[in-house]
């Protein structure tokens, strides 16, 4: 689906890509604290690493991990910072207040449904997440009228 505000056009998989940057940010951090455990010589089991035979050096190995592992994840705050932005700008140029929010619930903050019906003062989650696909459908409509 294709959506349209205030001159930029992104997809609904657009729009949740902060979502998805910020679950990705998790997991490599979580991959970290394993390589951190394993350095400071914990039981933690490392997933994913090769298991090598004969003598090296563990810490050196480990120490190399950690680094890129760290740049790794300061890479994905980066790209994180730079969607946080751009979803920022576009949810700005939404006339309906309470529509802003919604999207800013949902995309920014990373709310259920559920939640986001509390946080409007409403009961049921059917509620946001109807005028969230109303809105979405009329802004789709809108730019394909534009594009014909």
């Amino acid at each position: 689906m294709i959506i349209y505000a205030g001159g930029i056009t992104l997809t609904k998989k657009e729009l949740s890509e902060l979502y998805w940057l910020n679950r990705e940010i998790e997991e490599e951090q979580r991959k970290l604290n394993e390589l951190k455990a394993a350095a400071t010589d914990c039981t933690a089991k490392i997933t994913g690493l090769p298991h090598v035979s004969g003598t090296h050096d563990k810490i050196g190995d480990l120490s190399i991990l950690i680094a890129e592992q760290r740049d790794l994840i300061e890479l994905k705050i980066r790209q994180s910072i730079i969607e946080y932005d751009r979803l920022n700008r576009y949810i700005k140029d939404v006339s309906d207040a309470q529509m802003r929010m919604i999207l800013s619930l949902r995309y920014i903050n990373g709310l259920t449904w559920q939640q986001i019906a509390e946080k409007i003062g409403e009961k049921d989650e059917s509620y946001p997440r109807r005028k969230h696909n109303t809105f979405l459908k009329k802004l789709a409509e809108n730019a394909e009228e534009k594009v014909i």
